[in-house]
């Protein structure tokens, strides 16, 4: 049975999906609709939605459309970069991490249009259903969701199909078949699931990607980038200074012409189930490769092996849609302020599928050439202090060592 609402911001991307979202909300609900469409660096053209969902009845006041792409990079992307933030050890969260601004985004709406409800796309076996509504009650606790995946009838492609023509819903002609694989994407990653990447132990056709060239087809001369940092920020490319946005738009083109940054995974959801994605985040991996690289020189050991001990837990928190929370807030604190001295320069080779830091710079580095050099320095390092240093570390394991022995005879 339909909820009482009067008005609903749709997050839409004029695709088959929201579309039909869109008049089912509309013919379901008998409410108001408002659609929301995100920039977020996803390479389509997005003026065809604004045309569609006027076509399907929207009133123009009711269309917003806006380019989030730097708000994505600089509050989002980067903040979560300083941490070096990597799921199950490879997964760059490219998904996840959108999803909160999107959610934002649809409550500042919702408050500024005085709609009393929010819906989404997201499938009900999804962690993006997760991500969204963890988003909207964090942000408006008594906000009313709707997630017509979990609600309506329409569980097959011929339903939808159906439903789509009963109601004049354009549909393109590469729409009506079945789709070989669906794709998520924006300016930090593409990625791909589904149908013929169901069974993980068949190799992805090459047609699946489509942000990088293969590492095989990738030039046979490497490139050199240098990346300059800021607290923990990239700011700049071989000089140049970038906008985020800019910036990571090209590292993607960079990443792409080298065959950098391609991910097959099979990876444990937060809904309970694996799944298996190709992911492709060429200026991510790049850019990874590089922070790692301007922290080596510029933390101290115990800063930057604690940042690492804390990383799962802020990339779990991410990947389980918990931007929001308290927590991860707590981490970010901590994160950024190890970040204070995060400046200088990397140098990266970018090399078929690679991305390899091969020199690093900082005013702050901690790095002591005196202090590691084989030849004699004039930094005062007594090398029989190094003695006693063993001897203490050594006192606990010589005394298990005693019982053992005692225990033995």
């Amino acid at each position: 049975m339909a909820r009482d609402v009067k008005k609903v911001v749709l997050a839409y991307s004029g695709g088959l999906d929201t579309s039909v979202i869109l008049k089912w909300l509309q013919t379901t609900y008998n409410c108001e609709v408002i659609t929301f469409t995100a920039d977020l660096g996803q390479g389509e053209e997005l003026e065809p939605a604004r045309k569609k969902a006027e076509l399907l009845g929207i009133k123009p006041e009711n269309i917003f459309i806006e380019d989030v792409r730097e708000e994505f990079v600089r509050d989002y992307v980067f903040p979560m970069f300083r941490a070096n933030a990597v799921y199950e050890g490879l997964y760059l969260l490219g998904t996840s991490i959108a999803r909160p601004l999107i959610a934002k985004k649809q409550i500042e709406i919702a408050r500024k249009m005085g709609a009393d409800a929010v819906a989404h796309g997201a499938t009900g076996k999804g962690n993006d259903q997760v991500r969204f509504e963890l988003g909207y009650y964090a942000l408006e606790p008594d906000i009313t969701v709707i997630a017509p995946w979990r609600e309506w009838d329409l569980t097959s492609r011929t339903r939808l199909l159906e439903f789509a023509e009963a109601h004049q819903i354009p549909i393109a002609k590469d729409k009506r078949g079945e789709a070989p694989f669906s794709v998520d994407a924006n300016l930090l990653h593409s990625s791909s699931e589904g149908k013929v990447l169901e069974d993980p132990a068949d190799d992805a056709p090459e047609y699946v990607y489509q942000r990088t060239i293969s590492p095989e087809e990738a030039p046979d001369e490497a490139t050199l980038i240098t990346i300059a940092f800021d607290k923990g920020d990239a700011v700049a490319i071989n000089g140049e200074a970038l906008s985020p946005a800019t910036l990571l738009t090209k590292l993607n083109e960079l990443g792409k012409a080298n065959g950098i940054g391609r991910l097959d995974l099979v990876e444990n959801r937060f809904v309970g189930m694996k799944s298996r994605g190709i992911y492709e985040t060429p200026g991510g991996t790049i850019l990874l490769a590089a922070h790692r690289g301007i922290e080596s020189i510029t933390l101290d050991r115990g800063a930057a092996h604690l940042k690492d001990e804390l990383m799962p837990r802020y990339a779990e928190l991410i990947y389980n849609g918990f931007w929001f929370s308290p927590e991860r807030e707590m981490l970010q604190a901590a994160i950024d302020h190890s970040q204070a001295y995060v400046t200088g320069e990397v140098t990266v080779k970018l090399y078929k599928g690679n991305a390899t830091v091969v020199g690093r710079k900082s005013p702050y580095s901690l790095y002591n050439q005196e202090l590691v050099t084989f030849e004699e320095g004039a930094v005062a390092y007594d090398h029989r202090d190094a003695a006693g240093f063993i001897k203490l570390n050594a006192l606990r394991l010589r005394t298990l060592g005693s019982r053992a022995r005692k225990i033995s005879e």
